[in-house]
């Protein structure tokens, strides 16, 4: 992780922008802010940003807009900053491409403690002008989102129901973070195959018999007593 990163904050709340640039300047970090998208481009133009703190809630283009427009001829990581109560936000958020969400009200220090971990991740090039990753290399699998298949280390092809495969694909996209099975739910289930985090470990159950060679004892996905499920292996993005 770059111990001088580049932020760019794009919040329309005057308080916000000036809280978190300075409390993240306080932190060794370089950042700039912007209202809205017309800014936000400016800033981009101005200087490489190496990580975007994005309200979904802003004048004119919404957060939502903006990173599916990002995403379509950039990597740069995205934390969406979403109202507590929409879940559906976060979930279209991720599903656009950003790398994770923060609820408001927030703790600064949280956002902080995010923002490392996201840049901690392999996948993060900060300022990169690449295609989004959409192949996950980890433990000798690999995960191809584009075509919607898992590969063992083999290269033979792992049959995913479609809740099992966008399970895996947030354990994966994780960064190796602890997830609870609330957030596993609003996370991996746009296409409302399961309501309740009882599903969520019935899914991992699934997962492991067909990728651990001992379901019982597995290595991939570990259950975190009081937190829910981490994705364990180092995990390389193209």
């Amino acid at each position: 992780m770059k111990t001088d990163a580049h932020i760019l904050i794009v919040d329309d709340d005057k308080e916000i922008r000036d809280l978190l640039q300075e409390f993240f300047q306080k932190h060794g970090m370089r950042v700039s802010a912007a209202r809205d998208d017309d800014e936000m481009q400016a800033e981009l133009r101005r200087a490489p940003v190496d990580l975007i703190i994005l309200d979904v809630m802003l004048p004119g283009k919404s957060g939502l807009d903006i990173c599916r427009d990002l995403r379509t001829h950039s990597k740069i990581p995205i934390i969406m900053l979403t109202a507590v109560t929409e879940t559906i936000d976060r979930v279209v958020g991720l599903e656009m491409g950003a790398d994770d969400y923060v609820p408001k009200p927030f703790d600064p220090r949280e956002l902080l403690a995010r923002t490392r971990a996201v840049l901690r991740r392999p996948s993060t090039n900060g300022g990169g002008h690449r295609p989004v990753p959409q192949i996950y290399k980890f433990a000798g699998w690999t995960l191809d989102s584009a075509r919607r298949r898992l590969l063992r280390p083999d290269e033979v092809r792992v049959e995913l129901t479609t809740a099992e495969f966008n399970l895996l694909q947030t354990l994966v996209r994780s960064g190796q973070r602890v997830l609870s099975r609330d957030q596993l739910v609003e996370l991996s289930n746009q296409n409302g195959d399961y309501s309740y985090d009882r599903s969520v470990d019935i899914l991992v159950s699934r997962l492991r018999r067909k990728m651990e060679d001992d379901p019982r004892s597995p290595k991939l996905i570990l259950t975190v007593r009081g937190g829910g499920y981490q994705f364990v292996p180092e995990v390389a993005a193209e």
